[in-house]
């Protein structure tokens, strides 16, 4: 499991940028969430890389 978090501001980024924030659930700066560790997930997390940080968590 990923725990992915908003770091950055998406007001300068771009419209793809914007909309894969949007899939993974993230709006505002701080926001978090977790997610299943997958292809997918590491596509989204490459596309806004300088924009959140990804930790790993344990399932809970």
């Amino acid at each position: 499991m990923k725990k992915v978090t908003l770091k950055k501001s998406l007001i300068g980024a771009l419209p793809k940028q914007k909309a894969t924030a949007a899939s993974l659930g993230l709006r505002k700066i701080g926001d978090a969430i977790v997610h299943e560790d997958n292809a997918v997930l590491a596509g989204k997390i490459k596309v806004i890389a300088h924009l959140v940080a990804v930790e790993t968590v344990e399932n809970a």
